[in-house]
């Protein structure tokens, strides 16, 4: 037991900016990231017993932090997004290149406005994961997440554009 609560906290350390950026995306201000942030350590010491190691750290990590997410979002039964006003996907180098900073807002607020499933198929994505470590964490399949993505891809780039 003593050992498995050191695993589990040093999973929480070596993780905790996937959980943040989780909880940015479907928060929609500070008391509520810290409310799910909560719950997502929450239901991840609840299935911890369970992680086998079958599959990634971080692909368990995903998958419980999004359902715990999303089922937040259901049970409080909110209807707006949340804003992605200090989510940050990308590291910006040059704080001088204001174009760089206008593009990246305006595809944060794109994004803003995407469904709740949407959202965390573009934040795997962003994040760099392969359609087949999406289909796992999602229980989609490959070609599904791809159709998706395309789809997701295609509306951002039209609404971006209007």
């Amino acid at each position: 037991m003593q050992q498995n609560k050191e695993d589990f906290v040093q999973i929480i350390k070596a993780n905790e900016g996937i959980i943040y950026k989780i909880t940015h995306i479907y928060a929609k201000d500070e008391e509520e990231r810290k409310d799910l942030y909560q719950e997502i350590v929450y239901q991840m010491w609840k299935s911890f017993p369970s992680f086998k190691g079958k599959a990634k750290v971080s692909t368990w990590l995903y998958r419980v932090a999004l359902n715990t997410s999303i089922a937040h979002l259901n049970k409080t039964k909110k209807t707006t997004h949340a804003p992605l006003d200090d989510f940050q996907l990308w590291n910006i180098e040059d704080e001088e290149d204001t174009e760089f900073r206008d593009r990246m807002q305006l595809l944060h607020d794109h994004i803003q406005r995407l469904s709740v499933v949407e959202k965390g198929l573009i934040l795997l994505y962003l994040e760099g994961k392969s359609y087949e470590e999406i289909a796992t964490i999602t229980g989609f399949s490959a070609t599904n997440v791809g159709t998706r993505l395309g789809r997701i891809r295609q509306k951002l780039k039209t609404n971006i554009k209007k």
